[in-house]
């Protein structure tokens, strides 16, 4: 069993940034790849990005490239999400998210922890 606790949301004015934060405990964490995903009001939750175990693969929605990095820690079982240049419509609730397995994806059926997630409002 894994456990994760995201923290770092809050508001931001458009054209801010916001550093999300997922703590990992349980039995694993290391061996995960983790990935970050969001879920505005009434809509479906989507990919944001992941990253593999070792840190060394790092993949993006096309919508957040070139302004969100995803980093992660094994020595303190934490992943980042670093959010720069926000938008308005990057408001939504932030879930992190920890597969079984060290193989990257963008597709949310395949990890099986969740966080309970972390608000982000961006105000324009």
């Amino acid at each position: 069993q894994v456990q994760l606790v995201e923290s770092g949301g809050g508001l931001v004015q458009a054209g801010g940034s916001l550093r999300l934060s997922c703590a990992a405990s349980g039995r694993i964490f290391s061996s995960n790849a983790m990935g970050w995903f969001r879920q505005a009001p009434g809509k479906e939750r989507v990919f944001v990005a992941t990253i593999s175990w070792s840190g060394g693969s790092t993949y993006y929605a096309d919508s957040v490239k070139g302004r969100f990095t995803i980093s992660r820690d094994n020595a303190k079982n934490t992943v980042s999400l670093q959010m720069n240049s926000l938008k308005p419509e990057d408001t939504a609730v932030y879930y992190c998210a920890a597969k079984r397995s060290v193989v990257v994806s963008s597709d949310p059926i395949t990890y099986a922890y969740w966080g309970q997630g972390t608000q982000v409002t961006v105000s324009s």
